[in-house]
């Protein structure tokens, strides 16, 4: 399962500098056009004509990445679908998980959508995407996966909410 290529201009967290001089005022010629209903200008078009606010300078921007914001989305995310807020969600209880019974799946779906014991230790990536715990006795994973809408392949921007599809699996440890 693969990525598509995808343009750094097009994920959540990216934003453009100065070729020049590495100021993030960079500004973007556009078009707008009145609104009667709104009473106000409404962006029509984007030009590209770009100019730093800093350095006076017509540019062609740059385009970098913040690591950490997109880290933190991330997270929200993350969490949010733990705790049953997710949009473009998918919960997988495995089998060997429903053989428990329902009383027993229901409680590991409150206690993963609990834990926020997050360290170096159990979530090297910061993302919050992965848990193990013991639940009367028994040794359970839960992990997070990001795909494409279709879910035929990994999704080009996990960050995003609307490009990709979370899925959360609960399972014992013995299945993994």
């Amino acid at each position: 399962m693969g990525q598509k290529n995808i343009n750094i201009a097009d994920l959540v967290g990216a934003y453009p500098i100065c070729a020049g001089c590495g100021s993030r005022d960079v500004v973007r010629d556009a078009w707008a056009e009145w609104n009667f209903a709104t009473v106000e200008w409404v962006l029509k078009t984007t030009l590209d004509h770009f100019v730093c606010d800093t350095c006076g300078e017509e540019t062609t921007p740059v385009w970098k990445l913040d690591k950490e914001f997109r880290k933190k989305r991330i997270r929200r995310l993350n969490g949010a679908l733990r705790r049953g807020e997710g949009e473009n969600a998918t919960v997988v209880i495995t089998s060997g998980l429903q053989a428990r019974g329902e009383e027993f799946v229901e409680a590991v779906c409150i206690a993963v959508s609990c834990l926020d014991d997050f360290s170096e230790d159990n979530d090297p990536h910061k993302e919050h995407d992965f848990g193990a715990m013991d639940w009367q006795g028994e040794k359970l994973f839960w992990k997070i996966d990001y795909y494409d809408q279709s879910m035929t392949m990994l999704s080009p921007d996990p960050a995003s909410p609307t490009a990709t599809r979370r899925v959360l699996t609960i399972m014992l440890a013995s299945e993994y």
